[in-house]
């Protein structure tokens, strides 16, 4: 990149919101610049391989019914889509007994189970309600904003037992205690991909479908058709606007655009200084964001074990520090991989420890759920995207209480020739690899259509 290049369009980030918009902007015949601040595509993704043909998903992962866009995407590059396996009896640890159970449907007390059934379809009614434009307009927004989740938990279920197991489901979906959340904005996120049970389920939902050869596969081959165009290690530092377009610069570079499209994470963004400044309840709204704590625990082993005592791998375990669990193996079974969810003030608990120390609880907690054979592991890893700079979290950008009915405003709204994407700005599937894609196609529709 030369020093004061001029561009139509600069693109920051080349996670799945920036690659799209790129991609986007090539078909347009536009002359575009990707600006990545690390020396890899994917963002949030993440693929790593621990043997030539073995890898385990250390980011976003899956695919499911209504994501047309990331299927397209897969089609297009000739990478093909597997079912999450599912097959056998899912498992619930609870008090510490293991039981066995088909279906969705944990084997819960009766008063519990009926409660958590009944606080399922009232917040499902409840989301219906939102407008995924403007959800601070939404009817009773004040109301909804002015209380957590967990505030909304404890009105609907009296039941220890139940409200145990509501605050597992919210948080393997949000990444959060429920504490921490508004309620309203956890409406608009359920809203956003239908309805809690798509973002719990796999079969027909949010978890339903796996990339081969990983998630970040696609970006790759996005980033490959893209070419030269994507600059990477290059850290946005400030981005400045006048009459005529942006001027972005960072240590060692500065280009110009008639448009810019920011394709971070809010939280990411308020890192950048704006010059003139963005809006005060826009920008506020992006300081209030907070990223999700999760960290994704990976053991390996010769085979998948459990398959044989007619077990699916899918673990419901509340009271360990790896509360949701998934048989993550290979398409074809030649390895057994479980992946186990430790989330929110679990998964800052167990980042206190070493690789080593947490492995060994990791695994004392599989040998909970799975008997002996879990102690027999090949290998062991983890992901945590905290305390990387260009994201500070996973799985997205959460509000508190308070924030969207205070500012009123959206993180979509262009600012000038500024455009932002990325899956926080997104109305369908708002903190999925789905909602990124749509954000980069929707910011490059909105440049072309102010071009005419």
């Amino acid at each position: 990149m030369q020093t004061n290049s001029s561009y139509d369009v600069i693109i920051i980030g080349a996670g799945y919101a920036g690659l799209a918009a790129g991609l986007a902007l090539q078909k347009a015949g536009k002359k575009f610049i990707l600006l990545e601040a690390r020396n890899r595509c994917g963002g949030r993704i993440l693929t790593e391989y621990f043997t030539a043909d073995q890898y385990t998903d250390l980011g976003g992962q899956w695919i499911g019914p209504g994501h047309e866009r990331m299927y397209a995407l897969a089609k297009e590059f000739g990478i093909d889509t597997f079912h999450t396996y599912d097959a056998g009896k899912s498992s619930l640890l609870l008090n510490g007994k293991l039981k066995l159970y088909k279906g969705i449907i944990p084997p819960l007390p009766l008063f519990a189970l009926l409660s958590v059934d009944r606080a399922i379809r009232k917040i499902n009614k409840l989301a219906k309600t939102i407008d995924l434009e403007k959800p601070f307009a939404s009817p009773r927004a004040l109301e909804w904003d002015s209380m957590s989740l967990a505030d909304w938990m404890q009105q609907q279920m009296k039941n220890e037992t139940a409200r145990k197991m509501f605050a597992i489901a919210a948080e393997a979906v949000f990444a959060t205690d429920a504490s921490t959340l508004s309620f309203l904005h956890a409406l608009f996120y359920i809203k956003s991909s239908g309805n809690l049970d798509y973002l719990m389920n796999i079969h027909k939902g949010a978890q339903q479908d796996r990339i081969k050869g990983g998630a970040q596969s696609i970006c790759i081959k996005m980033a490959e058709a893209l070419g030269n165009a994507i600059q990477y290690e290059k850290v946005v530092t400030q981005i400045s606007q006048d009459e005529d377009g942006v001027r972005i610069s960072g240590e060692g570079f500065e280009c110009t655009a008639a448009h810019c499209i920011v394709a971070i994470p809010p939280v990411a963004a308020t890192d950048i200084a704006f010059t003139p400044a963005v809006s005060t309840e826009q920008w506020n709204l992006m300081q209030s964001s907070f990223m999700g704590s999760v960290v994704k625990c990976y053991a390996v082993y010769a085979t998948p074990f459990w398959r044989k005592e007619f077990k699916n791998g899918l673990v419901a375990a509340p009271d360990e520090i790896t509360s949701v669990v998934f048989d993550n193996s290979p398409w074809n079974g030649s390895k057994g991989i479980l992946m186990g969810f430790s989330l929110a003030e679990k998964a800052k608990l167990l980042m206190q420890h070493d690789i080593a120390e947490r492995k060994e609880i990791v695994k004392a907690g599989f040998v909970r759920m799975f008997g002996p054979a879990a102690a027999e592991l090949e290998y062991y890893t983890d992901k945590s995207f905290t305390e990387e700079p260009f994201t500070k979290g996973c799985y997205a950008g959460m509000f508190p209480p308070g924030m969207l009915t205070k500012y009123n405003a959206s993180l979509a709204t262009p600012f000038q020739h500024i455009h932002w994407a990325g899956t926080e700005t997104s109305t369908q599937f708002n903190g999925y690899m789905e909602g990124a894609v749509r954000s980069g196609e929707r910011a490059v529709k909105e440049i072309l259509a102010f071009e005419k």
